[in-house]
């Protein structure tokens, strides 16, 4: 089969695209015919070494896809061959080869049926980002649950795959949503999906234009996927005993940051890294969201596809920003 190999920690224009041995499912595994990829901003940063894991090498990068099961290991109750399915959360294309190749062997317990009415390309883009934006949305109290109808989310990189899916499902608790993007085609379409307000990030009195707005101290969580110099501001707009849960640092470090800027209105942050939910946990929430997504009437947002051997140029769009998810089409797509 052909696959994409990471060869060195350089980053994806490395990427190679070339012939390996076709995978073999092991115990409890199946292995799937691809028909769609989704590239995420963790492949870029694992490719650069900039992400926890340090998988062997030669590696193949991809963590969300679907597929057609073509055979089964031992033990394995479901999927049955045959099946399309798409792949939670689990450790494909992070320790273990991912979905950037013709064929990938996923933990059985780790794969799930495309939602009825969704297509198959709906699906390869949604468990990861989604199963991030609901871990960022639910965990601050014990046991996670939905933040009170009526608290106010702010969404920082709102027209990327998590910054989608926050939206969404914000609108599923009874969140009034703003967004921050610095494109009025992308605002516009942030409130179609559901946000209230769309604030550009780029506004040099940012602050200022959302505190007329919205009122002093305007948010009760962050979403934040961005980092770099706009996470003070996002701070400056906290009330008090605001929560601040942190995706990604798109933007960058954070210069010169003053933690005293947290203590008198007890802001916290909070990490985000769904290699916390086991395969049991990830499809009990996976279920939930999907429920949700119908009840809004709602489906994932894909913002483009290209083809296989064009892998570079879909990891570029994903650096440009894309409204939703890149996705990649096999050859043997229909």
């Amino acid at each position: 089969m052909r696959a994409w190999l990471m060869e060195h920690y350089q980053g994806v224009d490395q990427l190679r695209l070339a012939e390996v041995p076709a995978p073999q499912p092991g115990a409890g595994e199946v292995v799937l015919k691809v028909l769609f990829a989704a590239l995420n901003p963790a492949d870029a940063f694992l490719a650069q070494g900039l992400y926890p894991a340090r998988p062997p090498l030669p590696h193949v990068l991809g963590r969300d896809g679907v597929g057609v099961v073509t055979t089964m290991g031992p033990d394995v109750q479901y999927p049955r061959i045959g099946d399309c399915v798409g792949v939670l959360r689990c450790d494909v294309g992070v320790t273990r080869w991912g979905t950037l190749a013709e064929e990938v062997a996923v933990p059985a317990d780790s794969v799930a049926s495309i939602p009825d009415g969704w297509s198959p390309e709906e699906m390869a883009g949604a468990p990861l980002v989604f199963l991030t934006a609901w871990q960022a949305l639910t965990q601050w109290t014990e046991p996670p649950a939905p933040p009170p109808p009526g608290q106010r989310l702010l969404v920082t990189g709102a027209s990327g795959g998590v910054g989608v899916a926050s939206v969404l499902l914000g609108k599923s608790m009874g969140l009034p949503v703003v967004a921050l993007s610095r494109s009025q085609e992308k605002a516009a379409r942030l409130r179609e999906l559901g946000a209230d307000y769309v604030f550009d990030p780029a506004d040099p009195n940012l602050v200022k234009t959302m505190i007329d707005t919205l009122g002093r101290h305007p948010i009760d969580l962050a979403v934040d996927t961005v980092g770099g110099p706009l996470f003070p501001k996002v701070i400056a707009l906290l009330s008090h005993g605001g929560r601040v849960s942190i995706v990604g640092r798109s933007g960058g470090t954070v210069p010169q940051f003053n933690t005293a800027t947290l203590l008198f209105h007890r802001i916290r942050l909070g990490g985000v890294s769904v290699g916390d939910y086991g395969p049991q946990e990830a499809r009990t929430i996976w279920e939930d969201i999907v429920r949700r997504l119908r009840s809004l009437g709602r489906k994932p947002v894909v913002d483009s596809i290209v083809p296989f051997e064009e892998v570079k140029q879909g990891f570029a769009r994903l650096a440009q920003g894309p409204l939703g998810k890149v996705l990649v089409r096999m050859t043997q797509s229909l």
